[in-house]
């Protein structure tokens, strides 16, 4: 709570602070009109009409409607308290929300691959939702609760004495006890709940974004018994939550209602030797049935709060989780001059006690094609993750011109580079957004223009809705080549000196693979370009090619210097061309 009091309180924003302190001045009315206003009208009213004489009927009638009118005054005085508070709760929220996902996007790429989205998703959701409830509760249940106590337990010592005052405060002292130790209870079951039901969103989110290898593999009826499994865990748990509420309810109840016999059976008993009037029963039970309204509330209130609290913790855990990669003080910008990458015996492990590469030294002149090959788990794809700085390197640097990319800003670095992945996924918006992305503040023109570039603007003119198409989600309604082609014009339009081709044809056909290859061949030029590949027919071109094994590099040169070699590399050729015969004897 400490910790969101500057949502709530923000030094920055004069008129929400106003607000507050008049939202609390409807809450003081309120409770002054209900608790002076209603009652004693009411008790007027009853004791004129104890007397027996008819002629100050229009007193009487005066009271009830004085007593009708508070009644109003305290719902318009609630209501206009909603309405000037609210849009301090909405604000609070934003602000909150806001921050945590600027900074989920701060994390490093390392907290996304351990994390399930669908189970960050829901912990951000479920804190957003407490933060308006709690606040309400907090503000406008215990607070004015306190304050109507206060107020009841002054009239009952002026006029019923301290036996009454003494019933009620130990009344009040009992009820809140039962209320935390049952609600305590639910809390833990409460808690099993939750997790069962992260556990079962996370599983629905991740199951449907992996539909096609659900298909892929019939598993349909597979997924279905494990999400029924975690739909039936979350059941079990808020079956028991919610009938451990029906014990709440009773015991509140037994305690509320033995108060209420007592304090009227105490204001009878002194009607019957003359020292209170029929009123006074109206105006204890009144005062008393006021009281327990927001009593009766207080098992709910009490719980929402804890639970709001608890899920505002999970959600400041994401904020305190800390990012792995940070820009240094006072970091300068990235100057790019001519584009020059180095890798000076770069050593790396995602886990400290499994090295990745040992010692890399990869030289990337300004404007030449270095292409980096080797088997699967050779380490070709951790580069590119290096050079973006989504990891920094256990050992050695990275260097761009002879700035070393961990002293300069996150932004500026990645501002240089384009990337052109193997899996392009793309956002579930329109074509022209998807290519927009590249640069923001780009025009119309531009993107049709980066459009041209990358060989796709004809296919996207030719469509019903042109750059309006919406892509679908992860733009599975592309083609792969398509997706690329996307993917290559956003890279355009962001027009980096520095571009990293992560395997970006290898998963597709060799047709669709050699139209990809001539427009990546035009926008290579005049840039610093990395090629991570597979297929080797691709890079026989490279100025340079660096060939990598078990982390280490084992070959370097050009396409023809490496097949004289008759090393590592003359090998995967060969294996890969006979590959290739045989695949078209067999198409034959």
């Amino acid at each position: 709570m400490r910790r969101f009091v500057p949502y709530l309180w923000p030094s920055d924003a004069p008129g929400l602070r106003a607000r507050i302190v008049a939202a609390f001045g409807f809450v003081i009315l309120s409770k002054l009109v209900q608790v002076y206003g209603a009652p004693f009208a009411l008790q007027g009213a009853i004791d004129r009409m104890a007397e027996g004489s008819r002629d100050l009927a229009w007193l009487v009638i005066a009271l009830a409607v004085g007593y009708a009118a508070a009644r109003f005054g305290t719902v318009l005085f609630d209501n206009l308290r909603n309405t000037v508070f609210e849009k301090v709760g909405q604000e609070a929220a934003r602000r909150l929300t806001s921050n945590v996902f600027r900074h989920l996007h701060n994390l490093s790429l390392r907290f996304h691959l351990e994390r399930r989205t669908g189970a960050v998703t829901k912990v951000v959701e479920r804190g957003t939702k407490s933060i308006d409830t709690m606040l309400y509760f907090l503000l406008f249940n215990i607070a004015p609760t306190i304050l109507e106590l206060t107020l009841v337990l002054i009239i009952f010592g002026l006029h019923f004495g301290a036996w009454l005052v003494i019933a009620t405060v130990i009344m009040v002292a009992v009820y809140i006890t039962f209320t935390r130790i049952i609600t305590d209870w639910r809390a833990a079951l409460r808690a099993q709940m939750n997790d069962a039901d992260t556990g079962a969103v996370a599983h629905a989110v991740d199951s449907l974004l992996n539909f096609e290898t659900v298909k892929y593999f019939t598993a349909e009826e597979r997924e279905s018994a494990r999400y029924d499994a975690a739909v039936r865990a979350y059941a079990n748990a808020a079956t028991k939550s919610e009938n451990s509420l029906a014990w709440l309810n009773v015991g509140q109840s037994v305690i509320t209602n033995v108060m209420l016999a007592f304090g009227m059976g105490l204001v009878v008993w002194g009607w019957a030797s003359g020292r209170f009037t029929p009123g006074d029963v109206v105006l204890v039970s009144t005062l008393l049935t006021q009281l327990f309204r927001p009593l009766d509330m207080l098992g709910m209130v009490y719980r929402t709060i804890r639970q709001g609290l608890i899920d505002m913790a999970a959600m400041f855990d994401l904020i305190d989780t800390p990012a792995e990669i940070t820009d240094a003080p006072d970091a300068p910008g990235l100057i790019v001059t001519t584009g020059h990458v180095r890798f000076e015996n770069v050593r790396f492990g995602y886990e400290p006690t499994r090295e990745i590469l040992h010692g890399i030294d990869i030289d990337a002149p300004a404007g030449t094609t270095v292409a980096v090959v080797g088997p699967s788990g050779a380490g070709k794809s951790t580069l590119s993750r290096l050079l973006f700085r989504f990891y920094d390197p256990t050992g050695g640097r990275i260097t761009i011109d002879g700035q070393d990319i961990a002293k300069v800003t996150q932004q500026s670095l990645r501002r240089a580079i384009g990337i052109v992945p193997q899996d392009s996924v793309l956002f579930n918006d329109t074509v022209g957004y998807n290519i927009a992305y590249g640069r923001d503040g780009a025009s119309q023109e531009e993107v049709e223009a980066a459009a041209r570039g990358a060989a796709i603007h004809d296919f996207i003119a030719s469509m019903p809705d042109g750059y309006a198409t919406r892509v679908g989600e992860r733009g599975l309604k592309l083609s792969g080549g398509e997706k690329q082609r996307v993917a290559i014009a956003r890279t355009l339009l962001k027009d980096p000196p520095i571009l990293i081709l992560d395997e970006a044809t290898s998963a597709l056909d060799s047709r669709t693979e050699a139209a990809i290859q001539d427009t990546i061949r035009t926008i290579e030029r005049g840039r610093t370009s990395i090629v991570i590949a597979h297929r080797l027919s691709t890079i026989v071109d490279a100025d340079q090619i660096v060939v990598l094994d078990a982390g280490r590099v084992a070959e370097r040169g050009t396409h023809a210097q490496l097949m004289r070699k008759n090393g590592l590399y003359a090998e995967m050729w060969t294996r890969q061309q006979s590959e290739q015969e045989e695949e078209t004897q067999a198409a034959e």
